[in-house]
């Protein structure tokens, strides 16, 4: 029977967290409600965060793929590709996973409102849309509602010269030249895209290297290859002032720190994300944000106010779609009673660049500074019959293992379809295996998993030597 409340679960958000929270509650028969403020269900991660993003690189690989015809024996394609089409086949994608997600929520019961969510009080969302404003109860709610591109300092983003990562696909077309400013996990991925496209790419980033969760050595790697498809980097410098000329052509100007001047068609700002709490009305039921609109959990996804629960990139690291799905789920879970034990730290991670980059456990420098004594395990995919035939000679995989008890300790990729590869690495790792696994197991042939393997058997020379 229905109880004092309109919904038992109210998910703020329709991305990653917010469906599988839904969907998970609605197995447990409970009242669901989904708010989503955009038009289209599928939040951030199908807006314009993970699914636009990785399509479009999908897009860029595919097209290439027929400009490298002649490898293959085979006539080349002229004509080259243009943005609208690949920005076509973004739109199509998304259309059809958005459809599949709303299919989902359906076939499960869950009740969908278009509309900005906002807290009335701890159990009563108002929902404002066009139509008006409805007022609904919750005896619980899952807080699911992304982030935002931080702003740029000093500069606002207009669409056209100086744009951030939910604009860079609504260009009219190619930049002529681009300038990256910030080189974390979205700007290196678009910057490796439209390298592979031939735009000229600077990337600028305060830091001295990028990506420092990565194990360097595959870093090294990336960067050798963005460099060998014409990619500058700027590395250790600040951007200290941004302007926009419109004589002789419209361009960006960006003067850092250092004296250094770079001027670009297009000023791409990628400067970390912030949580997309300034419309929920958080003040009113006591739940606090960080400098960047962060909410704090604990271990099960509660906030300070126990009934209200917060998962996915409004939580913060990792900020990935595949741990925010589980948050979600989790939350649900301990929301309406099932065990919901803490999620384990070994989840991979995959950086979709060109080439593409994954890890799970940990890197060589952390495994240094912990002074925990390892073995590392190599393999070129061009050592591996399925690289040869993928026509993939640069790919890179390692493995880390402990030098006493030879456990797995760490898997690292860079190459044609690293964030699936890494998988069997995730298991073995999550398991507790290492060294004799991958020395006594089969793995099918000609595959990229052969690099398992090869990695394991160069290890197993280096620890007896």
């Amino acid at each position: 029977m229905p109880g004092p409340f309109d919904y038992e679960l109210v998910c703020i958000g329709s991305g990653p967290a917010g469906q599988r929270a839904a969907v998970q509650a609605a197995k447990l028969r409970r009242r669901v409600l989904v708010v989503e403020r955009r038009p289209r269900i599928g939040g951030e991660c199908l807006g314009f965060g993970t699914i636009p993003s990785k399509t479009f690189r999908e897009a860029v690989l595919w097209f290439k793929g027929l400009e490298r015809c002649g490898d293959f024996g085979f006539s080349p394609v002229g004509g080259g590709v243009t943005f609208a089409q690949l920005k076509s086949r973004v739109a199509a994608v998304l259309q059809r996973e958005g459809q599949v997600i709303f299919d989902q929520l359906r076939r499960n019961g869950v009740a969908v409102a278009q509309g900005t969510a906002s807290f009335r009080d701890p159990h009563a969302i108002a929902i404002a849309a066009e139509g008006g404003e409805r007022v609904v109860t919750a005896e619980c709610v899952l807080i699911a509602v992304g982030t935002r591109p931080t702003p740029p300092p000093g500069v606002a983003t207009d669409g056209e010269t100086v744009v951030d990562s939910d604009q860079l696909l609504a260009l009219a077309g190619f930049p002529r030249s681009i300038a990256v400013v910030g080189a974390g996990v979205i700007g290196i991925e678009y910057a490796s895209m439209l390298a592979q496209l031939g735009v000229p790419v600077t990337v600028i980033e305060k830091r001295e290297r990028p990506l420092e969760f990565l194990d360097a050595e595959i870093v090294d790697e990336l960067m050798h290859q963005m460099r060998d498809r014409g990619v500058t980097f700027r590395l250790g410098e600040t951007v200290q002032d941004v302007r926009v000329e419109s004589a002789p052509v419209r361009r960006a100007v960006i003067e850092l720190e250092s004296g250094k001047r770079i001027a670009a068609d297009v000023a791409f700002f990628s400067v970390g994300r912030s949580g997309a709490t300034e419309e929920l009305g958080l003040e009113r039921i006591g739940v606090a944000v960080d400098e960047r609109g962060r909410i704090a959990v604990n271990e099960r996804f509660q906030t300070s106010v126990p009934h209200i629960y917060a998962a996915g990139d409004v939580i913060g690291h990792p900020a990935l779609a595949a741990t925010s799905m589980e948050q979600g789920r989790r939350a649900a879970c301990h929301a309406f009673g099932l065990d919901s034990s803490p999620m384990k730290p070994h989840f991979p991670i995959g950086i979709y660049a060109i080439p593409e980059v994954s890890m799970v456990g940990a890197t060589e420098q952390e495994l240094t500074a912990k002074r925990i004594p390892y073995e590392t395990g190599l393999a070129r995919y061009r050592e591996t019959a399925r690289g040869q035939i993928l026509g993939d000679d640069s790919g890179l995989f390692k493995m880390l293992f402990h030098r006493v008890d030879h456990r797995l300790l760490g898997a690292h990729c860079i190459g044609t379809h690293a964030t699936e590869l890494i998988h069997v690495g995730q298991a073995v790792f999550a398991l507790g295996g290492g060294l004799e696994y991958f020395l006594t197991t089969v793995f099918n042939y000609p595959t990229l998993a052969e690099c398992y393997k090869v990695a394991a058997l160069n290890a197993a020379n280096k620890l007896a030597s």
